[in-house]
Parts: C-alpha cells; structure tokens; sequence
C-alpha cells in the first residue's frame, strides 16, 4: 500500500515536480516551444518533421528523444533497480543532474544548441529517479499520468470504493509542484533567459545534500 511511503516521499515528489516543471518553462519560451521534461510532444513532432524532411530538425529531435533515454540510463545504473529505497544513490543522480544543468546553461548562453540534449538527458535522469513503490508509480517530469491515475481513483469513489488519501495527497503535490514550477521558470526566463537554468541546478544540489543527511541519520 501506498501508507506505506515514508514521509518524506510527498515532499520529495513536490520539489522534483516544481525543478522539471520550471526546466519544462524554460525549454518551451527558449526552445521553439519544444518541452523537454517529457516526451510525447517531441515524438509527435519527429513524426511531422518526417513529412518535410528537414535533417536538421529530425537530428535534433532525435537527439533529444536519445538524450531523455541517455539520462534515464544513468538513473538504472546508479540505482540498481526501481524500488524505492532509502540509502541508494538518489544524491549521487541529483548532483549528477545538476551539473548536466550547468553544462546546458552554459552551452545554451553559448549559442550551442546541444545544450537542449544536456537539459532532456537531465529530465531523463530525474524522471527515472521516480520509482515504483507499493503499486504507485511516481513520476516527476510530467503530470499526464499523475492525471490519469487521479480520475481513475476519483471515479471509483463514485462507485463507492474509499479514496486512497495518501495516493491522493501525494498527486496533488506532484500536480501543484509542476504548476508552480512553471511560473518559476516563466519569471526566471524572462529575467535571466538560460542563466536560469543555475535555479533548478542549485535546487538539485540542495536536495542531494538534505537526502545524504537524512539517509545517514536513519540508516
């Protein structure tokens, strides 16, 4: 059951939502309106792109598609697994993320375009990091599914089955954090274009250093 998620899973989930849905703003007022925290959008688009047969286009589309499964990779090695679990490299992925952050402002502030692929390898990697737990699937990058999972409960509670208000609370977190995090990006980007990528980055490193510290003490 999902009661069963520790505390700190809600918080967790709300402060990775709010760091994709921020990078998720920015790639679409800086990237041609291309998101890359998921990538539903970018498949679709590689479709079209079939039609016109722009090269360019279809390398970078498919270089962002490779780049998601690229940081998800990084995400399996590291963790061995989808189970969430305390103790495991959840801090090591975090900082690893934020440097490919850097790396992708950098270029980005550059004129370098394969920063978009350094900022979807870095979604890849987060989204990965969202595991299976009890039966709830957590991911953090997009809320399509989050979505889904939510009108399906919703409607069994018309059919009068109790609602999972743990699974519920944890949603809504996973919902409102990457809605807020949109702003944020918004508000960022407009200030600082891609230099406000360093946010979302410095927040990953944040995270890493409260996660070792609370792994530590409850091991």
């Amino acid at each position: 059951m999902i009661s069963q998620l520790p505390k700190w899973v809600e918080l967790g989930a709300f402060f990775l939502a709010l760091i994709a849905g921020c990078i998720n703003a920015i790639g679409l007022l800086g990237f041609e309106h291309q998101s890359v925290s998921h990538l539903s959008g970018t498949a679709t688009l590689l479709g079209t792109e079939f039609l016109s047969l722009s090269l360019q286009k279809m390398f970078h589309l498919v270089g962002i598609l490779l780049s998601f499964l690229g940081g998800a990779c990084i995400a399996g090695f590291l963790l061995h697994g989808s189970t969430l679990k305390l103790g495991r490299h959840y801090d090591t992925a975090l900082i690893i993320e934020s440097i490919l952050l850097c790396v992708s402002s950098w270029l980005l502030i550059s004129g370098s375009f394969y920063g978009h692929f350094l900022a979807s390898a870095a979604c890849g990697l987060q989204n990965a990091l969202a595991t299976t737990y009890s039966g709830a699937i957590i991911r953090t990058t997009h809320v399509t599914g989050i979505f889904t999972d939510l009108g399906i409960m919703l409607g069994s509670v018309f059919k009068g089955q109790t609602l999972d208000r743990r699974k519920t609370k944890l949603f809504l977190f996973i919902i409102f954090g990457f809605i807020l995090g949109g702003t944020f990006g918004a508000l960022l980007y407009t200030k600082f274009a891609f230099r406000a990528l360093f946010v979302p980055a410095t927040v990953c490193l944040i995270m890493a250093v409260f996660y070792r510290v609370y792994a530590k003490n409850h091991s």
